[in-house]
């Protein structure tokens, strides 16, 4: 095979430039919808269409999804590309919950010729009114217009080196038409690896963590409070041991935030599962115990933000005067944000855990306390149920219990699963009900909340991991958003699967008014004023070139499940199940019954 240049011919332009670099990426695949803007870069991507393939997507807003799925699935660097004006627009929301959520995503949007600034061409994105650079400055990491053969190396490599920075961030790059086929400046050369102009942060001191760790084994009823900012470094087999090494040592219990829900294992003996929203039952039995008070708290990678805090509760403060509060994050902003601690370190969540397991040896196991803490751990979980309810969990009723619906997902998915959380109730019972143990993982968008996002997400996922099972979980309201993605799945012959919960009604706000704004004297009017007119969603996947299915039952959809794999992972045919739920279920955070407990 001949060694490749480096050195880019007298004719190469920024538009072959690009190209170039998102090979250098690995990037195979680009979402979006193309458009005038772009009509000069689309001639790159056809002369190279067999190394990166352009997803036609039908909606940009479903592209910046589909592109965070991707990411989310595999690591790898999510492309968005669509064109000026209302293009960029419309990939706004999809983007913003990208770099909420520290995904990596680069998007680039067409723009006119630059000799018609100013003059009123027909979907003018930078040098008018509407001002696509300072929307994108706004809500991502970095926004930049590549002006020239000049610049465009150096903006590529920030926007790379910004995306793919810890903690991840979604950048955007405009590229107007006549730059694109700007010739780049003589002896241009290409990096020969990503390593000349991108790094990555691996770094912790080892005195703090020593500091850390030596506080925090001083206590008798330690936590450890794991966010989303751990997930990609507990992808690291030898990192994840790491962390399993310590916690059996010293019988540390450990639970996640709700974004980071399976990333350390649930069925795990120590694993106390989910604190925040939607939480299991079980951390607050140990937090609140006051024969043996916890005493210590270690946060890893978590921005300790409402959804994960429970409004900043202060069941979160350790006993004690001097208590240990450990926060430990890549970002120092955060640090001491949202409460005070006692101690911060600034650090990359990998490099940190790795170095507690190496100064393993430095702290002697105090054998009996160990003992004590473990029995009590599992006393908690052997003698309380971590559901709230047990009986809905069980239930084998028509209509199907969304938590019974969990039960049958749980008991019929392949152990590879990758499931998507979309915005609204599906976020309650997913996260309350369902126990996830790697390989299987799951996602949501907790900091942004967009509804879609799971409905576009989970076909990117399945684009990067055909051989994994990848399932959207979404309610009816957030499904007909992006439903219109089906379409995509089936053009690319993408055996995406949705579970859509179908009540006929945005629940997650009709329950909500009813739960804070409760009105006595007319007790159905707000479940009324959100129903969505009774749409036939089996027709409406159908006719999109799905595979659909109805489900009243856990036992019907134990029955449809082995059908539903097959013509998703064997065929590529896009699966949707239509799941008639029992509308006066009442998902975790608005019964009444559970409310969040402070210690006050």
């Amino acid at each position: 095979m001949p060694e490749k240049k480096d050195e880019l011919t007298s004719t190469s332009t920024v538009g072959d430039l690009i190209i170039e670099f998102l090979k250098l990426e690995k990037v195979t695949h680009i979402f979006g919808v193309p458009g005038g803007g772009l009509v000069k870069f689309l001639v790159n991507l056809k002369d190279n269409h067999k190394d990166i393939e352009y997803v036609i997507c039908r909606q940009e807003t479903g592209a910046g999804y589909m592109a965070d799925g991707y990411y989310r699935a595999t690591g790898n660097l999510g492309v968005v590309l669509v064109t000026t004006g209302p293009g960029a627009t419309n990939a706004v929301t999809g983007v913003m919950n990208a770099q909420a959520d520290g995904s990596a995503l680069l998007l680039m949007t067409g723009e006119i010729d630059q000799a018609f600034d100013g003059m009123g061409y027909l979907q003018e994105g930078v040098d008018a009114g509407l001002d696509v650079h300072e929307i994108f400055k706004a809500s991502t990491g970095l926004s930049s217009t590549i002006n020239s053969g000049s610049d465009a190396m150096t903006l590529l490599k920030q926007a790379l080196r910004t995306s793919l920075s810890v903690p991840r961030q979604a950048t955007h790059l405009s590229l107007p038409v006549n730059v694109t086929v700007e010739t780049l400046p003589k002896g241009t050369r290409l990096p020969k690896d990503t390593s000349s102009y991108r790094t990555s942060f691996e770094g912790v001191s080892k005195d703090q963590a020593k500091s850390a760790l030596e506080a925090f084994l001083d206590c008798k009823r330690p936590l450890l409070f794991l966010g989303n900012g751990c997930r990609r470094a507990l992808a690291d087999t030898d990192t994840f041991y790491n962390l399993l090494l310590l916690a059996e040592t010293y019988a540390i219990p450990i639970m996640t935030t709700a974004d980071a829900k399976g990333i350390f294992p649930e069925s795990h003996e120590l694993s106390l599962r989910v604190y925040g929203m939607a939480d299991c039952m079980w951390p607050y039995y140990y937090l609140s115990d006051k024969k043996s008070p916890y005493d210590g708290l270690m946060i890893i990678g978590s921005a300790m933000g409402e959804l994960s805090t429970n409004k900043w509760s202060d069941i979160l403060l350790p006993a004690g005067d001097q208590a240990p509060f450990i926060q430990v994050d890549a970002n120092q902003k955060i640090i001491g944000r949202s409460f005070p601690v006692t101690q911060g370190v600034v650090a990359e969540a990998g490099a940190f855990i790795n170095t507690l397991a190496e100064l393993i040896p430095e702290f002697p196991v105090n054998y009996p306390e160990v003992k004590d803490r473990r029995k009590a751990i599992n006393e908690i979980k052997h003698g309380n149920s971590p559901f709230q309810d047990e009986d809905a969990y069980k239930s084998e009723d028509k209509p199907i219990e969304p938590a019974a619906l969990m039960k049958a997902l749980q008991d019929t998915m392949p152990e590879n699963t990758k499931i998507f959380i979309d915005a609204g109730n599906c976020v309650g019972w997913s996260v309350h009900y369902l126990a996830i143990d790697p390989p299987a993982s799951i996602y949501t968008s907790l900091s942004m909340g967009p509804m879609g996002f799971a409905v576009g997400a989970v076909v990117g996922a399945k684009i990067g991991c055909p051989s994994d099972t990848c399932i959207g979980f979404t309610g009816d309201g957030a499904f007909m958003m992006q439903g219109s993605e089906i379409s995509t799945a089936r053009q690319n012959n993408v055996g995406a699967i949705w579970l859509v919960l179908s009540d006929n009604n945005l629940s997650m706000v009709s329950q909500g008014m009813d739960h804070f704004e409760e009105d006595k004297k007319d007790p159905d009017i707000w479940h009324q004023l959100y129903e969505l007119g009774n749409p036939d969603l089996v027709k409406y996947s159908e006719g999109l070139g799905a595979q659909a299915h109805e489900v009243r039952s856990p036992e019907d959809f134990r029955n449809i499940m082995p059908k539903v794999l097959e013509g998703a992972n064997d065929k590529g045919i896009p699966q949707v199940i239509i799941a008639h739920i029992n509308t006066k279920a009442i998902p975790p955070y608005y019964n009444k019954m559970y409310a969040p407990k402070n210690k006050k």
